[in-house]
């Protein structure tokens, strides 16, 4: 069960791509060269994308694996959603995602590769949390101090997350509720994406608007 409050760092699309551009050359400089790169979806779709760019790398595929819903909140088992689409039977692979955070996902890959019948698996991230229970093989960055790390190709969609976090707590305006991103979860973000998110989750029914606060129903 994650806590109520805790602190985020969105991760800038510059720095992505440096940190994908390093993990290709860990692997590189490493002597790995997989048959095939499987990216973990979501998150791990542009890493991958990214890394097989600059090891020059054209066997990308992916696999899609549920662990974690919107701003932080844990699902209650990890699955195997959407399975591989080839034959890796005898294959060495490289599987890659942005984060390891508990670890689960990655252990799942591992697990469910394996019993595809890949003859190696090996794993790659963007930035490993030391808290993590999976150590990867292979990693950018490693993260001493657990945050929730948000990247740019889920930005919308992980701080709309925390906009509903925050008026679960009682409704607001769109100036409190960035003042409370900020003072909750560090989130320091543009008004206008607030306001729009507010507006988006209004339109689809998830909140309404009294008066200028926006508010969760019932």
């Amino acid at each position: 069960m994650m806590p109520d409050t805790f602190p985020c760092e969105l991760i800038s699309w510059e720095r992505s791509a440096a940190l994908a551009q390093q993990l290709a050359h860990t692997i590189r400089d490493a002597g790995y060269t997989p048959d095939i790169v499987v990216a973990i979806g979501r998150g791990g779709y542009v890493p991958a994308r990214v890394v097989c760019d600059y090891l020059l790398h054209e066997m990308l595929t992916s696999i899609k694996i549920e662990h974690w819903g919107v701003a932080a909140e844990e699902k209650p088992e990890t699955v195997v959603r959407f399975p591989l689409s080839i034959d890796v039977t005898g294959a060495r692979l490289l599987v890659v995602d942005d984060v390891t955070d508990t670890g689960d996902t990655l252990k799942a890959a591992v697990a469910y590769l394996r019993g595809c019948g890949a003859a190696e698996v090996r794993t790659a991230v963007l930035q490993h949390k030391d808290t993590s229970g999976y150590l990867p093989d292979y990693y950018a960055e490693q993260v001493l101090e657990w945050r929730w790390i948000i990247y740019p190709w889920a930005v919308y969609e992980d701080i709309s997350g925390f906009v509903v976090r925050v008026l679960k707590k009682g409704p607001g305006t769109a100036e409190e509720i960035i003042k409370a991103l900020t003072e909750d979860f560090s989130i320091t973000t543009d008004a206008g994406i607030v306001r729009e998110i507010c507006a988006g989750l209004v339109r689809r029914g998830d909140a309404e608007e009294r008066d200028g606060r926006i508010q969760i129903p019932g």
